[in-house]
């Protein structure tokens, strides 16, 4: 099997996660967060629509972390990033990583907030 290290360019990875954090270029943030082109920050949860929906020209999809297990988002989240153009995609928190450090190594415009385990 040959490895290729993989390039992110300017954007960041996430690099592992545990119970209440995750682990992004180094740094051990707790809590909820979100991933944008940007940069991160802290997530309010679903009623926390505004940093995402300001990057919203810049995000094809946004990856949604629920936690240990899937969970559905709430209509009205998926609907206001929907209408902004943001596809939202549900899965548990770390599928939610594996699936976004997948797609931004690919150079994709991809965002995730995630709920921690």
């Amino acid at each position: 099997m040959r490895l290729t290290e993989i390039e992110y360019n300017d954007a960041v990875p996430i690099d592992g996660y545990g119970p209440g954090f995750f682990r992004i270029g180094g740094e051990k943030v707790e809590g909820s967060l979100v991933v944008l082109p940007s940069g991160l920050s802290a997530w309010g949860g679903f009623d926390d629509t505004a940093a995402i929906l300001d990057q919203a020209e810049h995000i094809d999809v946004l990856f949604v972390g629920t936690g240990p297990e899937i969970a559905h988002p709430p209509a009205a989240f998926r609907k206001a990033c929907e209408d902004a153009g943001v596809g939202v995609e549900t899965m548990a928190s770390p599928a939610a990583c594996r699936t976004y450090n997948v797609l931004l190594s690919e150079g994709r415009r991809v965002a995730v907030a995630l709920i921690p385990v």
